[in-house]
């Protein structure tokens, strides 16, 4: 599903990744960890091939960094779903056309357009709210909407890029269990995130990205949360 193969980055002074190996099978839930700076958004930004390694190779299904042509990355990022920390709704438009603008975008007909965001309003609870502006929405709501976006047009894979992180402990195991719910329907999920309680409250596979690499790690529960 996804494979890093001896991936070599770096910025100006600044190496990220070297000779880094990681595989995420399809159908796992992963939490991508590491602390800030350590490459967690440049990884996923590879994933999605807006950022390309130096040497090695990076492939998500049928496509291969390397070989990748560049028309071809449009039906490649269709098949991803994105969740931002800060949501990235049109703020201009309400729900329903925050979702709708998506699938208009790739010519989806509007009777199944009409579907497709009722069937996602309906995966995070909110249905009720499709006609509500983002400023009327709280900022797990918000959240929520943006999951809908990310999912609307069935990915493979979804990529979490911090997507709690300006979230309450409540509200963030709220979105949590939505994406692992999203996720037991068959869809993938990279989860990155430097909240080290909530990766201990779920089981998970979890990749460390330090030193250049990436470790598939094990983290200890608090005795309070076995």
């Amino acid at each position: 599903m996804l494979t890093f193969n001896d991936v070599v980055f770096s910025y100006p002074n600044q190496p990220v990744f070297n000779n880094l190996k990681l595989h995420i099978a399809q159908g796992e839930f992963c939490f991508l960890i590491g602390n800030s700076g350590v490459g967690k958004t440049t990884l996923l930004q590879m994933i999605y091939m807006n950022t390309f390694p130096t040497s090695g190779t990076v492939q998500v299904g049928v496509y291969d960094s390397s070989t990748i042509r560049k028309k071809d990355l449009p039906f490649l990022r269709r098949k991803i779903g994105i969740i931002f920390q800060d949501f990235k709704l049109l703020e201009e438009r309400n729900v329903y056309d925050n979702l709708a603008f998506v699938l208009e975008v790739i010519g989806t007909p509007q009777k199944m357009i009409k579907k497709k965001v009722f069937n996602a309003l309906s995966d995070v609870g909110l249905s009720h709210k499709q006609k509500n502006l983002p400023y009327q929405l709280s900022g797990g709501e918000r959240q929520r909407i943006s999951i809908a976006r990310a999912i609307i047009n069935d990915p493979m894979l979804i990529l979490a890029d911090e997507p709690t992180g300006n979230l309450d402990p409540e509200t963030s195991n709220e979105i949590l269990n939505i994406i692992k719910k999203i996720n037991q329907r068959g869809t993938t999920v990279v989860f990155a995130t430097h909240n080290y309680d909530l990766v201990k409250k779920h089981s998970a596979k979890i990749i460390k990205l330090q030193d250049q690499k990436a470790y598939n790690v094990t983290l200890k529960k608090k005795s309070s949360e076995n």
